[in-house]
Formats: C-alpha cells, structure tokens, sequence
C-alpha cells in the first residue's frame, strides 16, 4: 500500500550551486530506503523543483545538528562547502538551532560553523573546513605513491598533471594557464571516473592569477558542470599554497560569484577557513507518494 506525504521544502542556493533543503530535525519524512529514489527526482531540472542536491537536517549525537547532503544522482556525498553554508542558515532562520555558533556533523568530520547575522538574517557564513590530507589512501586513490601531488595520470590517451586531496571528500585540482581551452564536459566525466579513483572524484580545473587570487571551474562528483564547489574551493586554495603557487589568504573566482579561503596549520596538517553567503530563493508544498 502506498504512502502519500505533503512535503514543506525550502530551496536554496551558495554562488549558484543549488539545492533542496528538507527538515527531518524532528521526525524523518522520506525514508531511509527511498532517499536516493527521492532525491534523484526532486533535482530533475524541469520536471520537479530542480536542484545539484539535497540536503537533510538531521539530529546528531555527537554535535549540535546533523548535516546530510545527496548528489543529483542519488549518491550521499560525505561534505558539501555551498551546501553547508545553506544548512547554517536555514538551522538559524528557522529556529533549529538558533546560534551563531554551531558544531555540524557531517561524514566528513564535525565542521565548525559561525554566522555573520543583521537583523535576524544571516548574512555570511565561516566555516571551519578541518584539516586536509594528501595520502592516497585517505582520497581514496589507488596509486604506488604515497602521495599523488602535482603528478601526471594519463587520462584516456592525455597525460594530465594533478593533485589529489581529501578535505573530507575527493577532489582533484589541476593547475592550468589555458583555462579558456579546457573542455571541461569531456575530461570531467573521465577524470572523476578514472579507474584510479574507486569512489569517484571531484574535478577543478584551476588558473592562478596571483599568489592572492585564482579562478576555478569544477565537474562535481555525481553532478556534472557545477556553478561553485566550496570543497573543492578548500583543496584548490590549500593544494596551491602547498605548492608554493598561493598565500594563505585567497580569493576564489567561481562561475557563480566569490568564496574566501584562508589556509592555517595545525598539527602539522594544513586546513582552511572557508567563507561566503547563502541565498534562500523560495520554499514551497509538494505530495510525495511512496
């Protein structure tokens, strides 16, 4: 027999990357064994609201809220920058968790989140993004070297130089002075498939236009051609500081608009501060029916 729910969902976006943010903070709406299925419709661009994801707020145990976030495709990813931006600053807003401190548990880690509020809204968003690791087997990456930096994998018959990181999910950066000739619909999908990376990949193709400064196009894991990746913002700006190629102060120049990454090191790791706003564009009543 089948189950019909009317849903409340808000939709939201951070530069363009957008999602659909649905509150299960309290009880759990669609589940667990229909998320994927859900999510997959919920993004398809006109036929359903459309969106690059989905993101739940959830309870947690062992922070002040739990943040959820499913590609296009269905699959869980493990962070999202923009998207976590957007959970902030709907916890706040609606009164889920109304502080502007707040601890986030992710599968990525616990991020640390704090809100730049004026009059009740929140206007920017400081995200504590933790620590990065290079290791192969952290990304995961399957590869002799125990570290993949600024090294070349050859990419169908194309020999491509870059580094793999993790700031909680995959991503791979590549260093570029040709940006305008990156064909970013066909050497996106190859690299996040690569056979070297058995959980798929984030890519982003980068331009540095000063030690202060670069611009970033990115292929998201099971999303394609994304607006702004604010993880892969993190492993861009940390990646180039590493090799000697950024500051530690960065301006990141994204399809959708600017983040602002700055790198620290702690423990002899280096992470990043990542910051920039978030956007609520609507939110509206649907029927699902399971």
């Amino acid at each position: 027999m089948s189950e019909r729910i009317v849903l409340l969902f808000h939709k939201m976006h951070g530069l363009g990357n957008d999602y659909v943010v649905i509150d299960e903070s309290s009880e759990e709406l669609i589940p667990e064994y229909k998320k994927a299925e859900v999510v997959t419709s919920l993004c398809r661009r006109g036929f359903s609201i459309g969106a690059d994801g989905v993101i739940f707020v959830s309870p947690s145990n062992v922070a002040d809220i739990k943040f959820r976030i499913f590609n296009s495709d269905g699959s869980e990813a493990e962070m999202c920058g923009n998207g976590i931006r957007c959970f902030g600053k709907y916890v706040y807003e609606n009164d889920v968790f109304k502080q502007e401190k707040m601890t986030v548990e992710t599968l990525g880690g616990i991020k640390e989140l704090v809100l730049k509020v004026e009059r009740g809204v929140v206007e920017l968003i400081r995200v504590d993004m933790g620590t990065a690791s290079f290791k192969t087997r952290d990304v995961p990456m399957i590869s002799d070297a125990e570290e993949f930096v600024d090294q070349e994998l050859k990419v169908g018959d194309e020999p491509i130089k870059l580094t793999s990181i993790s700031v909680g999910n995959p991503h791979a950066v590549i260093f570029t002075e040709n940006m305008e000739k990156i064909a970013l619909d066909h050497l996106g999908p190859l690299i996040e498939n690569h056979e070297a990376f058995p959980e798929r990949i984030n890519v982003h193709f980068v331009s540095v236009t000063g030690p202060k400064e670069v611009e970033m196009i990115t292929w998201e894991r099971g999303a394609g051609f994304t607006m702004a990746c604010g993880t892969g913002a993190t492993s861009t700006v940390i990646s180039g500081y590493r090799l000697g190629l950024l500051n530690k102060d960065v301006l990141v120049h994204l399809p959708g608009g600017l983040l602002q990454i700055t790198v620290y090191e702690k423990d002899g790791k280096l992470g990043a501060f990542m910051e920039g706003d978030a956007v609520s564009v609507f939110e509206g009543i649907m029927e699902l029916e399971f």
